[in-house]
């Protein structure tokens, strides 16, 4: 089975992924590690952490003997994620990608702080800009996203659907944090990455 990378989000670590990790290992997807962006605070720009997932992804890939990987990011891990697949040759080494609750479009809530990477997630913001003009996203990567419609981080809640995505699923999970731990959610990304 392809081996899954898990990328958390914005004042996270690994260790916050636990629920998801061991989630979807009891589900049936066997080989799944969480990485660590540092920092994870919002001083760092999306793109410096999407190049800690290319150095991640490329480890991973060669101590499992993999040609490909699957990677699913949570919230602003979501958008760390798909810029690794845009602009860090993310989408030669990735077979699916699963986006939970990622601010793809942008969401208000990151007008509060003004760090580079809090800054990256604003509406419109420059880098979205530029992620909205690629052509070809992302190649052959099978792309899901999965939401909460009562999402109070992302906002507004679609901003979390992928317009190329395969499968978009809308979960009505009262809170952002819960879409790592309620099953509903593990139980569908789990049956993603074991297609």
């Amino acid at each position: 089975m392809i081996p899954v990378l898990l990328v958390h989000g914005i004042w996270d670590s690994a260790a916050r992924l636990d629920p998801l990790k061991s989630g979807l290992e009891q589900r049936g997807v066997p080989v799944v590690r969480a990485m660590n962006l540092v920092p994870s605070d919002g001083r760092a720009s999306i793109r410096e952490l999407a190049d800690l997932v290319a150095s991640e992804a490329r480890a991973f890939a060669a101590e499992q003997k993999a040609e490909r990987i699957d990677l699913v990011g949570f919230s602003m891990g979501a958008l760390v994620s798909r810029v690794f697949l845009h602009r860090c040759g993310g989408k030669e080494r990735v077979r699916r990608f699963v986006s939970i609750s990622g601010p793809h479009h942008g969401t208000w809530s990151a007008f509060a702080l003004p760090l580079r990477g809090v800054r990256d997630m604003r509406p419109r913001s420059a880098l979205l800009r530029d992620l909205e003009d690629d052509r070809d996203p992302f190649g052959a990567v099978d792309v899901h996203c999965v939401y909460t419609p009562f999402d109070l981080m992302i906002l507004p809640p679609k901003s979390s659907v992928l317009p190329t995505a395969r499968s978009v699923r809308a979960i009505p999970i009262p809170m952002h944090r819960f879409m790592i731990s309620d099953a509903r959610v593990l139980d569908h990304v789990a049956s993603i990455l074991r297609a």
